[in-house]
């Protein structure tokens, strides 16, 4: 035994919506006083295969971890609604059924959500491709699937074949499958936020997997400051920013690979099944982690300057886009550069 309070398949579920998989012995609770007589707690620890963070400045520390606590515990159980390496999820059951009756409610608005961006980004996010991941990600290593078994795969594919409702969530096509790996992270964030600001508490942020949920501020005023990350993990940031209210999300094609030459990674092209090579990050800036988490899949979907138009006309959003060569494409109003003594939060 390990010590750790989860069993194998919880360990693998917050792994697959791409949370870092952690040690146990990772979990730590750290208080500083930051005048005033306030608090900034932050509470770290591993929950199914993630390294999960909340920090809150609050005047009791007390009052602090029994929050985060209580937010903690609903991130536990909506990732028991959303995981796919779980097979009595309620995902599970409708990749496995094609047909949910009485589905979960969380699951209905993520999949509510997923189609409304699916509109909005004309196709380029799209749920409904996880057909062509599998099939990339069961090859043997330095393999790569034929084109007739990718177009065999997506004709699988299609968000406008998922019939959405409150009673009933169902495919039109058998064989189809979701993956929401490029939501759900949001939502729990989400959620996780939300269960902060019903127990009172104003000044907080949330980070999970990449996603990161803010509110009010960090001490005496002071924005939270988010880092993005490198692409090349060489250890610098292309970009800081400073966080209010709002949230930030990062796709990039660094992260997961399938065969051997990195053509082809988690993020796949609902019209051809590719990879998309033009660009290595896109950051968002958005009102919701889960707005973030979609929009920063689907502009990766798209050429870096359309991608920058695009979010350019989304209300309350920006983006930064990292492209394969490191030139970058900022909206207008990204706010970026912030003070680089401030503490970072890496996306």
């Amino acid at each position: 035994m390990d010590g750790s309070p989860f069993t194998d398949r919880q360990l693998a579920s917050l792994a697959a919506l791409g949370f870092e998989r952690v040690v146990p012995e990772a979990a730590t609770t750290e208080a500083w006083p930051t005048g005033e007589g306030m608090m900034r707690v932050t509470v770290t620890r591993p929950a199914m295969g993630t390294m999960a963070r909340a920090t809150v400045v609050t005047a009791s520390r007390d009052r602090a971890e029994e929050a985060i606590g209580r937010a903690f515990e609903e991130m536990d159980r909506l990732i028991g609604v959303f995981s796919h390496y779980d097979n009595t999820s309620a995902a599970s059951r409708l990749n496995d059924l094609g047909r949910l009756a009485g589905p979960p409610p969380e699951l209905v608005d993520v999949m509510v959500q997923s189609h409304e961006i699916h509109r909005a980004t004309a196709g380029a996010f799209d749920v409904s491709v996880a057909p062509v991941v599998e099939l990339f990600a069961q090859q043997l290593p330095g393999k790569t699937p034929n084109r007739a078994e990718v177009t065999e795969a997506l004709a699988l594919v299609g968000a406008h074949h998922i019939v959405v409702s409150r009673r009933e969530l169902a495919f039109a096509r058998q064989g189809m499958r979701v993956t929401l790996d490029g939501i759900a992270k949001g939502y729990i964030v989400d959620a996780v936020a939300q269960h902060l600001t019903d127990a009172g508490l104003e000044h907080f942020l949330v980070e999970g997997g990449g996603d990161v949920r803010a509110s009010g501020a960090k001490e005496a005023g002071e924005p939270w400051v988010v880092a993005v990350q490198d692409p090349d993990k060489a250890g610098d940031f292309p970009d800081q920013m400073a966080l209010g209210t709002g949230a930030v999300a990062t796709s990039g094609s660094y992260e997961r690979y399938f065969g051997g030459d990195e053509t082809h990674h988690h993020i796949v092209s609902a019209e051809d099944g590719s990879s998309p090579q033009q660009c290595r990050s896109v950051s968002v800036f958005a009102d919701t982690a889960m707005l973030a988490d979609a929009l920063a899949t689907g502009v990766f979907l798209m050429p870096p300057a359309s991608g920058a138009e695009f979010v350019e006309r989304m209300p309350n959003c920006e983006a930064l886009i990292i492209g394969r060569d490191g030139r970058q494409w900022r909206t207008t109003g990204w706010r970026g550069a912030a003070r680089p003594s401030e503490r970072k939060v890496e996306l």
